[in-house]
């Protein structure tokens, strides 16, 4: 008897409605708010802090949303950035669901000091 072999489906395969809902979903409770912290080398981190609950036993600690699904859903408006908050090594920026419609922006790739980049955020 050979055995079965399962297909196994990468996080990454989940359809990109559901990802998207699921991340905007959190982004519009007022009571996580989430933030996107952009480091000197470029690299983008979206989070927020996730309170104890004593109920579950679980929280107290930060929670990653994917960077990829924030990364497009911030280039295709439905994201916006607030004031940015520029420190030497990394800028943070509060993350708002977008109420209306706002012009896409492209996101620099490239490597750009954290001032270069709070610049271009920003715009």
């Amino acid at each position: 008897m050979s055995p079965v072999l399962y297909s196994s489906r990468s996080r990454s395969e989940v359809p990109f409605e559901a990802a998207d809902a699921g991340v905007l979903r959190v982004m519009s409770n007022s009571r996580t708010p989430v933030f996107c912290t952009v480091h000197a080398s470029g690299r983008r981190r979206y989070g927020y802090w996730q309170p104890y609950d004593s109920v579950t036993n679980r929280g107290g600690c930060y929670v990653a949303l994917p960077t990829p699904v924030c990364d497009r859903l911030y280039s295709q408006g439905r994201i916006t950035l607030g004031e940015p908050l520029v420190d030497p090594a990394k800028t943070t920026y509060r993350v708002w669901p977008a109420h209306g419609p706002v012009a896409p922006v492209r996101i620099p790739a490239s490597r750009l000091p954290a001032r270069a980049v709070a610049q271009v955020l920003a715009a």
